[in-house]
């Protein structure tokens, strides 16, 4: 079996590459994109709305796929159709080329991003699968860290077309060798003993409350995370920050985010995934309470980007280890692929319907106000579906990766 830190390893360059170019990136470019094409900000953000939807279509089936075949070819897959419509994207010529590449990119999301490697996480450690999630989380926390400078640099250096162009290429030459790397799995072994369950079926799953709530729960948050991380820096910048302010403070989310997933590996390692899950729900609406009521002081915007960062890192955690957790690992990417996909769409809105209610016209509390209700729904569905009668635990964490 292959060794478990070369298989994180592995996973965290091609994570840290994967989300910063598909994703982080392009808040820094999109006003670029625009302004070169000829389009308006919500045909902009429409089109990475496009992609993300296509993202929670494909999610299910690449899922499904790992489950059956592992994710060393259907990763690597992932980095050759995402370095095709990243190239593809630096090509393009108006808003029939661009609308395209953006629907390859969604494919490549699903092939690529967190699902697809928590799901291939499962296939290579089962039980030690939760450790695994979170070790690979907490190197993969600094994308936004390293991609957003980074995208700043060389798109004011090169254009946006050239650094898409490089990021394709980076998929191809770095990302594609390593997930070839990634080995093939050990066989699956049945369940044995008395702390093993039987799995549950996707279509089990499905007719369980407790995976709509956390569906939902996972879904309202997304829509969060999703409309600020395309967002977050002009929205501080229309509350009377600075540029340059605005991106420093944008770039504390990285370090909180791996801060969080730390003291989930230490302090909250014996924890249930459940228990820890409702820290992260609590900690985005107090982060939004901050950033609406002192948002133009620069204290408060420290103070929602910790709270925030440690949110959303903490939060990662939890959605790749509560599937597996309540309904077992034998169908773990089915399962966990199906719960994603409202995520998914929500992930699709969040970046539009925010850039529609600025471009309406509405002040940054406007939407901040939004995106607070939106986090309240999420902690009410969250705190409900674990409350109730859950799914029996498949499989018992072990400590040690």
């Amino acid at each position: 079996m292959q060794s478990p830190w070369r298989t994180i390893g592995i996973l965290a360059v091609t994570q840290i590459a994967s989300w910063g170019s598909l994703y982080y990136a392009f808040s820094i470019v999109a006003a670029a994109i625009g302004a070169e094409l000829h389009l308006a900000p919500e045909m902009v953000f429409g089109a990475f709305s496009v992609s993300l939807l296509v993202t929670g279509l494909c999610s299910t089936p690449v899922g499904i796929l790992i489950d059956r075949f592992g994710g060393r070819w259907i990763m690597g897959a992932g980095s050759v159709v995402c370095g095709a419509g990243l190239i593809w994207l630096s090509y393009a010529s108006g808003p029939l080329s661009y609308f395209g590449a953006w629907i390859v990119l969604g494919a490549a999301m699903a092939l690529t991003l967190y699902e697809a490697a928590f799901a291939t996480i499962n296939r290579k450690f089962v039980g030690n699968a939760r450790q695994a999630i979170s070790t690979l989380t907490l190197f993969a926390g600094f994308a936004s860290t390293i991609f957003w400078p980074l995208t700043l640099k060389l798109s004011s250096e090169l254009g946006w077309r050239d650094t898409y162009f490089w990021f394709g290429v980076a998929q191809l030459v770095v990302c594609l060798p390593l997930h070839l790397l990634l080995g093939a799995d050990a066989p699956r072994q049945p369940a044995t003993g008395r702390s093993q369950a039987r799995s549950h079926t996707l279509a089990e799953a499905l007719r369980h409350a407790t995976f709509w709530k956390l569906a939902f729960a996972f879904s309202a948050n997304t829509f969060i995370f999703s409309a600020l991380s395309v967002h977050l820096i002009p929205l501080l910048k229309d509350m009377g920050h600075v540029a340059g302010l605005a991106v420093l403070m944008a770039t504390l989310i990285g370090p909180m985010q791996v801060a969080g997933r730390v003291l989930e590996r230490t302090v909250a390692r014996d924890a249930a995934p459940q228990t820890v899950g409702k820290f992260a729900f609590t900690a985005l609406p107090a982060a939004l309470l901050a950033l609406l009521l002192f948002g133009q002081q620069a204290w408060a915007v420290a103070v929602f980007c910790a709270l925030y960062g440690l949110s959303n890192g903490v939060l990662t955690i939890v959605r790749g280890t509560i599937p597996q957790t309540l309904f077992g690992p034998e169908n773990y990417g089915a399962i966990s692929g199906a719960m994603a996909g409202p995520s998914l769409l929500s992930k699709a809105a969040g970046p539009l319907l925010a850039a529609w209610i600025l471009g309406a016209g509405g002040v940054p509390s406007v939407l901040i106000a939004v995106l607070l209700g939106g986090s309240v729904l999420s902690l009410g569905f969250y705190l409900s579906a674990v409350s109730k009668s859950a799914p029996t635990a498949a499989v018992a964490q072990e400590k040690t990766l």
